[in-house]
C-alpha cells in the first residue's frame, strides 16, 4: 500500500474502515508512522484506543497482531516458548530409530529446531512485519515487564539461545493502550509518542455511531448519543458508557424495532451500556429526569 502522505491522508484511511478520528488523533498517528516510534494511547475504556490500531492495520492492509497484558505477564508469554509435549515424543522417534541409542548432542541439537518454537506475539510481529502490534492495556503489567518491552522496542530484535538473534526486516507499527490504572515509566514513555483520547463530542459520537451502525436512524442516534453524553458527564458513575457502549445500546434498539427513545425502553435496556449493579440505580433516576413524559 502507499506510504500515508499527511494527516488528512491517514483520516481518511481510518474513516475507510469505520474509525472517525479527530485532527490531534490523525496528526499523531501519522508522526508515529512515519518516524517509526510507538505509540502510547492513554485514555478511559470504551474511548476507542484498541479500536484505533485494528483500524490501521485494515488501512494500512497488514497483520494485527495483539499481546493482551496481564497482571503477572513475563517475557516468555510475550516472546516464544517451546512446544514441549512435540519434543518428548520427537525425542522418542528419535529413540525408537536409533534403537535406543541416540547421540546425546544430535538429540538436543534436533530439539530446538523452529518447527518446535512457539511463536508469542512480539517474535510473531518481529518476524512476520510489516504488521501492527498491539500492546492492549500495558498498565496491568508489571515493571519487569516494562523494562523487557522497552529493550525490545529499542532495537527490535529478540535473543532465542538455541537459534540465535531475529531482528526485524522492517520495524513493526506498535501501538501501546493504557486505561491509566498506573502510571507508565517515564523511559518506555519516553520511547513513544503520546496521545490521549478523550471521549468523543456529541456530534462526532453521532457520526461514529451513523458510520459503524448505518442501521440505526440519524433521529434514534441523535437520542441515544444525547442520553449517553449527559450520563458521561454527569461525573457520578463508576463506569461511564464507552462508545462501544453506545454502539451496543443503539443497535440493540434497533433489533428491538424501536424508533424512538422513551423512558420505558430505555429502562428495559440497560444492560447494554451500565456494566456495574452500583451505576444502574443513578442511572435510572437520570433517565427520569432525562425522558420522563413532559
Amino acid at each position: 500500500m502507499d506510504p500515508v502522505q499527511s494527516p488528512a491522508d491517514l483520516a481518511e484511511r481510518l474513516g475507510g474502515t469505520g474509525y472517525l478520528c479527530d485532527e490531534a488523533l490523525a496528526t499523531i498517528g501519522y508522526l508515529a508512522l512515519t518516524m517509526r516510534r510507538p505509540l502510547l494511547l492513554e485514555g478511559e475504556p470504551g474511548t476507542g484506543k484498541t479500536a484505533l490500531a485494528e483500524a490501521l492495520a485494515i488501512a494500512e492492509d497488514v497483520p494485527l497482531i495483539r499481546l493482551q497484558c496481564y497482571e503477572g505477564i513475563d517475557a516468555s508469554q510475550a516472546l516464544y516458548d517451546w512446544d514441549f509435549p512435540r519434543q518428548i515424543l520427537h525425542l522418542r522417534a528419535l529413540e525408537a530409530a536409533g534403537g535406543g541409542h541416540v547421540e546425546a548432542e544430535a538429540a538436543e541439537a534436533s530439539l530446538f529446531d523452529q518447527r518446535f518454537l512457539l511463536a508469542r506475539p512480539i517474535l510473531r510481529a518481529l518476524r512476520e512485519s510489516p504488521a501492527v502490534l498491539l500492546v492492549d492495556e500495558i498498565d496491568r503489567a508489571d515493571d519487569e515487564f516494562e523494562a523487557f518491552l522497552l529493550e525490545v522496542l529499542s532495537t527490535y530484535q529478540v535473543s532465542i539461545p538455541e537459534l540465535g538473534t531475529v531482528t526485524a526486516a522492517v520495524p513493526p507499527f506498535v501501538v501501546l493502550t493504557s486505561n491509566r490504572t498506573r502510571e507508565i515509566h517515564d523511559a518506555l514513555k519516553r520511547r513513544c509518542l503520546y496521545h490521549w483520547i478523550d471521549h468523543p463530542d456529541l456530534d462526532r459520537e453521532v457520526q461514529i455511531v451513523r458510520t459503524r451502525a448505518p442501521e440505526v436512524s440519524a433521529a434514534l442516534a441523535q437520542q441515544v448519543v444525547a442520553v449517553v453524553q449527559q450520563l458521561r458527564n454527569g461525573g457520578d458513575l463508576l463506569k461511564p458508557p464507552g462508545v462501544a457502549e453506545t454502539l451496543d445500546w443503539a443497535r440493540a434498539l434497533q433489533e428491538l424495532r424501536v424508533s424512538e427513545l422513551d423512558l420505558e425502553v430505555a429502562a428495559a435496556t440497560l444492560g447494554t451500556f451500565v456494566k456495574y449493579r452500583e451505576d444502574a440505580e443513578r442511572v435510572r433516576k437520570a433517565l427520569d429526569r432525562m425522558l420522563a413524559p413532559q
